[in-house]
């Protein structure tokens, strides 16, 4: 059990299942980029930890970027993306891959899509750690999810609530 502020949260997806499943993911893009160098593209704050580790299984050339863009309000996605904060270099002719912590609406994830697509990247493809596919609300082209999961409120694992409980090795859902 895990109390973060107001809310008890109990024990979802535990380190092991969390890490097997990103080398998967890994090994994945490893093949589909093997004659590329991509350029990552990090949703922070939450998808930093699950990036970081995804990169220390990439044995392809590739860079690093960070982006910050707002949505979330407590425990719900407000769907609007206010916009993108922390992109400095130019991604024209770049192979991007957008890395997500989670994609519920696809509000979000569509807005910042459209919004680096604006720069003309060469390709653009989603990963995600965590996808709630009875959630998502507009068509999404997600190349790479590590888990679809329930329409639930979790945290951990760089997902937080309210700010708090990103700082854990495994993912607790809402008791």
């Amino acid at each position: 059990m895990l109390t973060i502020k107001d809310k008890s949260f109990v024990p979802f997806i535990d380190q092991n299942t969390l890490k097997n499943r990103i080398v998967q993911l890994a090994k994945q893009i490893n093949e589909d980029y093997r004659d590329k160098e991509p350029m990552l593209v990090v949703v922070l704050n939450g998808a930093f930890i699950f990036a970081a580790e995804l990169m220390t299984h990439l044995t392809i050339p590739c860079r690093v970027t960070f982006i910050r863009v707002s949505s979330y309000q407590q425990t719900a996605s407000t769907g609007v993306v206010k916009h993108i904060l922390g992109l400095s270099e130019s991604l024209a002719g770049q192979d991007l891959i957008l890395i997500e912590d989670i994609i519920d609406t696809g509000l979000t994830i569509q807005q910042v899509s459209q919004q680096l697509m604006e720069q003309q990247p060469a390709s653009l493809e989603i990963a995600t750690m965590l996808f709630k596919p009875e959630s998502l609300q507009i068509d999404v082209a997600i190349k790479y999810v590590g888990f679809e999961i329930q329409n639930q409120f979790v945290v951990g694992y760089g997902l937080d609530y309210d700010g708090f409980g990103r700082n854990t090795q495994e993912i607790f859902m809402l008791a």
